[in-house]
């Protein structure tokens, strides 16, 4: 994968913004970078997370009741710690404090719960393309720098809901999306939403994981140059 930026980002859903910019902006202690209008009564409040992006998309409006996807939490590495620090947001979305080298963290990562572990093994190394995390026997992946991890759960619930609260997708910068895209499908991974173009600020398409969790696959013009 030809990677345009060497780290994944992330994004959760919510109603329940000014708590939740509070608890990441002061507790966490992440910087504001700028808030992206996305229509249809939702705002992207876009965060640093260590060089990845913490997108907060707020809904004005009631998002559907629906179960967890598998993404389940979201690590980042922090000095001076002896171990995991383990918060939760005001929307109860876990959120690990971890000391840099953790499950070979250096910046962050983000743990999955799966159905079948060896699936996702397959998905990561051969649909993706990512190389494994030799000392975490070939259940987390390496993204530039993010680690992917994942643990077999009996409650990971197939084909989430995109728009449902809490973690809902991960985002990785790519230079083509067209080639990504397509070489992905090719080597078994399936599609969630076919590429588009969105402005002139990016060209984006979706995938899913072999539970049918959402990877946005984003070609984003400050990144890549301008986009058709």
């Amino acid at each position: 994968m030809d990677l345009a930026k060497p780290r994944i980002d992330v994004g959760l859903f919510t109603t329940n913004l000014e708590p939740m910019l509070d608890f990441w902006q002061n507790e966490i202690g992440l910087p504001f970078d700028h808030m992206l209008p996305l229509g249809g009564g939702m705002r992207q409040h876009r965060h640093d997370l260590l060089g990845s992006v913490l997108k907060i998309n707020h809904s004005r409006n009631e998002l559907p009741v629906a179960p967890p996807s598998g993404y389940r939490e979201l690590l980042i590495a922090r000095e001076g710690l002896l171990g995991p620090k383990r918060l939760a947001d005001p929307d109860g979305n876990r959120v690990t404090l971890v000391p840099p080298g953790a499950y070979g963290i250096e910046r962050i990562g983000i743990r999955l719960g799966v159905r079948d572990v060896n699936a996702h093994r397959r998905f990561y190394a051969v649909s993706l393309g990512l190389p494994d995390v030799p000392e975490q026997g070939g259940d987390s992946f390496l993204c530039g720098d993010s680690v992917i991890l994942f643990e077999k759960a009996d409650d990971a619930q197939p084909d989430p809901l995109m728009e449902g609260p809490g973690w809902r997708y991960i985002t990785i910068q790519i230079r083509d999306v067209d080639e990504e895209h397509e070489r992905i499908l090719s080597r078994g991974g399936r599609e969630g939403r076919a590429p588009m173009t969105l402005g002139e600020v990016a060209r984006i398409s979706f995938v899913l994981d072999p539970d049918g969790n959402w990877i946005e696959m984003s070609q984003r013009a400050s990144l890549t140059g301008p986009v058709g």
